[in-house]
């Protein structure tokens, strides 16, 4: 018998290491007000909003294509790169130069002066590095040295399911070393996960599973809708042939949400 007695901790010990529980702006609208956390104040208990998502959870997002995905994570970096914080943007699906042009009409399209924000959005050029797609190490040994040399807060992997595509039988593993990696390194970090046609659109489910879903500490499922009959004009208050585009918080383990 040989126990690992490091492991076994006092939960009073551990809770004064912990960080403080605050929200960290999106600059997406209406996002931020939908986490919270509560109170108890005389006897009875207080919901009070976060003003963002938990700062450093691991978030999930996930959806079908064209749902929105690399469009929330793109406003996410340009409203922390617009207050004057550092963003690791890893993109494993388009080449950085190409994300640079979309950065840049996104801000323009937020009311930002992208002069304001290119020295704080950090791009890891997955999509054009072979190694960094197809060896983890090499992956997190690149973003340990990013986090290290420009004092990164916050990292964005677009997509998570780039790397493990072609052997979904080994996405648990891999996300676990991407969740494990953010938390050694107090990331708030954001995983966009891509979900294949035979999904739920509103399940948590995506590529490789569940296996997502299940270790990090939040997922927000996004989806649409094409308007094709009464019912849905009346469901929705849209026009026949206009498309809805649908979000939910599937869970938070850090915070309360709506």
């Amino acid at each position: 018998m040989n126990p690992n007695t490091e492991a076994i901790q006092v939960l009073k010990d551990v809770g004064k290491k912990a960080p403080v529980l605050e929200g960290v702006s999106t600059g997406v609208e209406g996002l931020d007000d939908l986490f919270y956390t509560s109170k108890i104040e005389n006897g009875k208990v207080i919901k009070k909003s976060l003003g963002g998502i938990p700062k450093y959870a691991v978030i999930n997002l996930t959806g079908v294509s064209d749902t929105g995905k690399s469009l929330f994570v793109e406003q996410f970096a340009i409203k922390r790169a617009a207050e004057g914080e550092r963003i690791a943007f890893v993109t494993v699906e388009t080449p950085a130069t190409f994300l640079s042009m979309g950065l840049k009409e996104r801000a323009t399209a937020m009311g930002i002066d992208f002069n304001v924000i290119d020295e704080n959005i950090i791009i890891i050029d997955a999509a054009s590095y072979h190694s960094l797609r197809e060896e983890m190490p090499t992956l997190l040994d690149t973003l340990a040295y990013a986090i290290k040399t420009f004092k990164i807060k916050y990292t964005i992997v677009d997509s998570i399911t780039g790397l493990y595509e072609h052997k979904e039988m080994m996405a648990r593993i891999f996300v676990r070393q991407l969740f494990n990696f953010m938390k050694k390194w107090y990331q708030t970090a954001l995983f966009v996960s891509q979900k294949r046609s035979s999904h739920e659109e509103l399940s948590a489910e995506a590529a490789g599973g569940y296996a997502v879903s299940h270790i990090v500490d939040c997922t927000m499922v996004l989806s649409k809708k094409i308007i094709q009959s009464s019912y849905d004009e009346r469901m929705y208050k849209r026009p026949i042939g206009e498309m809805v585009r649908l979000f939910r918080i599937d869970g938070c383990r850090m915070c309360g949400h709506d």
